[in-house]
């Protein structure tokens, strides 16, 4: 599948020892609760240099908001029962977040990473206006500015993130807005300290395609102008195609595939991949079939299937000799910078790519 026109960004040079600026590493979000463990995040690794951006897809349920969420340490809800546990390491611009105290954590959230959440008018305070809202999170790491100037700064914000008349909008509530435009009030609030990370959670959810569209357009803009690292989290294999420089596909709370957008999209590796791409309409091209959506349902995360967690969806899974069954498949590498979790051979997976998913792509 071709992606719409974008520059991807360098991957950037490391020395032996130096640290990516966001790297996650055998992270673990589970849930204890009534009826068993429910296994959100279950051992996930990725890297995120600035510049660049990383799309994580997958269905509902596959654990990526769970994900957003831990790296920016929301879910640290002390010791009551059924607070989550959390291993693993996050490590953020050399720091490392998931054993960090919790008021360094909520310095750092906001001032170095920041998130743009999926619904803006749940997560906006219907009682205050858009422009208390920004002030409080600008002054909040800026205690010596004074109200006049973070307002002057609240302004300045909406103006860049296009909304018209900033000087009368900042005294507007939440509710007085419409949807794209608070989507827009929620990235000026969430750029307003200028963070080296931002993390989108499904933020053209519930937009019109012309608005979707400016959304996207913004935040490609402002990334290229603050040199932000940025995670998008999306069910949308469009909006992947149009932002991301490389992708991270999940299900049942781990990664199946990782890898360069334009090598996933060309040649993905993984038949939760082939699912997710065939289910998808393309307005390239003539349309020649019928949509085949992934059959099934994901799986519940307090019992995960044995094996691959794919295994009952999958059309191929008796090619593996019933290892699908019964062996978790690692994450290999399948070519240079692409990794997939898949016990069918290299060989046999190109085969099928190349007859059965390619043509109908």
């Amino acid at each position: 599948m071709s992606k719409t026109e974008k520059t991807p960004a360098p991957a950037p040079e490391q020395t032996v020892g130096e640290r990516p600026f966001l790297s996650v590493r055998d992270l673990r979000v589970h849930f204890p609760t009534d009826d068993g463990l429910v296994k959100s995040v279950d051992g996930l690794n990725f890297d995120l240099e600035k510049g660049r951006t990383l799309g994580i897809v997958g269905e509902s349920g596959s654990g990526k908001s769970v994900t957003s969420l831990s790296i920016m340490g929301l879910h640290r809800t002390g010791t009551k029962r059924g607070a989550p546990r959390i291993s693993g390491e996050v490590w953020l611009d050399g720091e490392e977040l998931v054993g960090a105290a919790p008021d360094r954590v909520r310095q750092l959230r906001g001032q170095k990473m920041a998130m743009v959440f999926q619904d803006p008018l749940t997560a906006m305070h219907p009682y205050y206006t858009v422009g208390a809202q920004i002030i409080e999170g600008y002054r909040a790491h800026h205690p010596g500015v004074g109200k006049k100037d973070a307002r002057k700064r609240a302004v300045e914000m909406l103006d860049r993130v296009g909304i018209p008349q900033p000087d009368k909008r900042v005294d507007a509530y939440p509710h007085e807005f419409s949807g794209g435009m608070r989507q827009r009030a929620m990235i000026a609030m969430a750029l307003v300290n200028d963070p080296s990370l931002l993390i989108a959670d499904e933020p053209t959810t519930a937009l019109d395609v012309t608005v979707q569209a400016q959304i996207l357009d913004l935040i490609r803009d402002l990334q290229q102008e603050f040199g932000s690292a940025v995670i998008i989290i999306t069910h949308d294999l469009g909006v992947v195609a149009e932002l991301a420089d490389d992708i991270l596909v999940m299900y049942g709370g781990k990664s199946v595939e990782r890898g360069p957008a334009a090598t996933v999209f060309e040649s993905p590796e993984h038949p939760y991949t082939w699912g997710l791409l065939g289910s998808m309409p393309r307005l390239d091209r003539e349309l020649q079939d019928r949509l085949v959506p992934v059959k099934g349902t994901p799986p519940s995360l307090i019992n995960v299937p044995s094996g691959c967690a794919f295994h009952p969806r999958c059309p191929y899974a008796e090619l593996t000799g019933g290892r699908s069954r019964s062996e978790l498949p690692p994450l290999a590498e399948a070519a240079p910078g692409h990794l997939a979790a898949c016990h069918l051979p290299a060989e046999e997976r190109h085969r099928i790519f190349a007859e059965e998913i390619a043509p109908r792509l």
